[in-house]
C-alpha cells in the first residue's frame, strides 16, 4: 500500500531546514525531505484486542503541517519512533477482527481516538493518569508493547491513516450512527479536541469568549460551545473571508479581521475594554473577555490572547506554541490571568456522566447540534499530496478550511 511517512535523519533535517527558507515545497517534495511517498506492507494486528481498519479519509492538521515544515519543538521526540506514518484523523471501515473483539464487525463505519495510552500499549498497571481517564496525560507513552509515540500517526507499530490501512486498539474505536456521515466521521478527531478545551474550561452564562483563529480548531470550538448551548457572547478574531463565513455561521456574536492596525480597536470595542497607550511598543488592553481559546500558536496570537484577557481571566492555549521570543508576560502577574494548556482529548464531565470526548463528540453530531461537513474544503488522492500541501499553505487564497486524504 501506499503510505506518506515522516524519517528523520540529521543530513534530511538540516538541509530541509536551509533549503526550505528559499522554497517551501522543499519539505515534502525533495529527495532531500524527511517526507516519504512510499511503499509499504500493510500494518499487522499487534495482538487479539487490535482492529484493522480501511481509511476512508485522513485529515491535515495542523500538527502534521508543522511536523513537515520541522517547526516541532525537540521536547516532544522521545515520543515518536522513527520512520511513522503521518495521520491522526481517521475514519473508515473496520476490516479485520483480533480474535478477543466482540463488539465489532467487519464493514462497521468507525471513528479512531489516536491516543496511545496504558491500556493500548498492553500495561499492566495504568499509570494514575489513565486510571482518572486523563488518557492525554499518559505518563507511559515510551512504555509497553508499542514503540515511543503519543498517538497514531507517531508510532512506527501502529501506522496512520495517511495510507490505506491504520491498526487500533479497540479501546480507541468509536463506531458512526447511521446519522453522521463519513465526512462528519473525519471531524470528529479534531471536534473532540476543541470539544475537550470547552468542557474543562466552560464560559459561565453571559461571559465573554474570545477566539484567536479561524482554523479548524477555532471554528470548532465556536461550535462546540453553541452545541453545548452555552449562552455567552463569542467574538472571533480570524484572517481570511471564509474563516469569517464560518466562523458566524457556527454561532460567533462578532467577527473581527486581523487586519492592522485596525482590529484592535474594532476588538476592544467588541469586548467593551479600552485603550492605553504606553511610552512605546504595542498598545496596552485594559479590560477584555472573560475567557481566551488561542487557537493558533503564534507569537502575535499568544501576545493577543494575553492583553485581550480580563483581570482575573483566564486563556486557554490550543495552539501549537513551540519555541519562540518575544511574549510579553506581564499581564498574567499584572492582571492574574490563569494560563491553561489543552492537548487533544480525554474523559469529561458530561450530563452528569463521565463519557469519552469522542463519545460526546459523536453523541452531538448524531442528535444535529452540530455538522462540521462544510469545513472540508478540499479532498486529495494520497498520491495527490504535493497539491493538498501546496493548498494547505495558502488557504487564504483557496478558501481552504479542512483538507483530506482519501486513500
Amino acid at each position: 500500500m501506499k503510505a506518506l511517512q515522516f524519517d528523520y535523519t540529521l543530513p534530511r533535517y538540516l538541509l530541509s531546514k536551509v533549503g526550505g527558507r528559499y522554497l517551501p515545497s522543499v519539505y515534502w517534495h525533495s529527495r532531500l525531505s524527511c517526507l516519504r511517498f512510499c511503499e509499504q506492507p500493510e500494518p499487522k494486528l499487534p495482538n487479539e484486542h487490535w482492529v484493522k481498519v480501511k481509511v476512508k479519509y485522513s485529515g491535515i492538521c495542523g500538527s502534521d503541517l508543522n511536523l513537515i515544515f520541522l517547526n516541532d519543538s525537540p521536547a516532544t521526540s522521545p515520543f515518536v519512533s522513527f520512520p511513522f506514518t503521518i495521520g491522526h484523523e481517521i475514519t473508515g471501515e473496520i476490516q479485520e477482527l483480533g480474535a478477543k473483539i466482540s463488539h465489532f464487525t467487519k464493514g462497521d463505519r468507525v471513528v479512531i481516538d489516536p491516543l496511545l495510552s496504558c491500556m493500548t500499549r498492553g500495561i499492566v498497571k495504568p499509570c494514575p493518569s489513565c486510571i482518572k481517564g486523563n488518557y492525554s496525560l499518559c505518563e507511559q507513552k515510551t512504555e509497553g508493547d508499542l514503540s515511543p509515540g503519543l498517538l497514531i500517526g507517531a508510532c512506527r507499530d501502529t501506522g496512520g491513516g495517511w495510507s490505506s490501512y491504520v491498526v487500533a486498539h479497540k479501546s480507541q474505536v468509536f463506531k458512526l450512527p447511521d446519522e453522521v456521515d463519513d465526512l462528519n466521521g473525519v471531524m470528529v478527531e479534531p471536534f473532540s479536541c476543541a470539544l475537550h478545551s470547552v468542557l474543562r474550561n466552560p464560559p459561565n452564562k453571559n461571559d465573554t469568549v474570545l477566539v484567536i483563529g479561524g482554523g479548524v480548531i477555532g471554528i470548532s470550538v465556536i461550535a462546540a460551545i453553541r452545541a453545548l448551548d452555552i449562552p455567552c457572547k463569542i467574538v472571533a478574531l480570524v484572517k481570511h473571508e471564509i474563516q469569517a463565513q464560518f466562523a458566524s455561521y457556527y454561532g460567533a456574536n462578532d467577527v473581527i479581521y486581523l487586519q492592522k492596525p485596525s482590529y484592535i480597536q474594532q476588538l476592544t470595542s467588541s469586548l467593551d475594554a479600552k485603550v492605553l497607550k504606553p511610552l512605546f511598543g504595542p498598545k496596552v488592553i485594559q479590560g477584555g473577555a472573560d475567557t481566551v481559546f488561542e487557537c493558533v500558536g503564534r507569537k502575535q496570537s499568544i501576545n493577543d490572547g494575553l492583553r485581550f484577557s480580563k483581570n482575573g481571566g483566564k486563556v486557554v492555549l490550543l495552539g501549537l506554541a513551540g519555541i519562540m521570543d518575544g511574549i510579553d508576560w506581564t499581564t498574567i502577574w499584572l492582571n492574574e490571568l490563569n494560563v491553561k494548556g489543552c492537548f487533544a482529548y480525554s474523559t469529561e464531565e458530561y450530563r452528569g456522566k463521565r463519557l469519552r470526548t469522542f463519545e460526546i463528540a459523536i453523541e452531538l453530531m448524531r442528535l444535529g447540534k452540530v455538522d462540521l461537513s462544510p469545513l472540508v474544503t478540499h479532498r486529495f488522492p494520497l498520491e495527490n499530496y504535493y497539491h493538498a500541501f501546496q493548498t494547505a499553505t495558502k488557504k487564504g487564497t483557496r478558501s481552504a478550511i479542512k483538507i483530506v486524504f482519501e486513500p
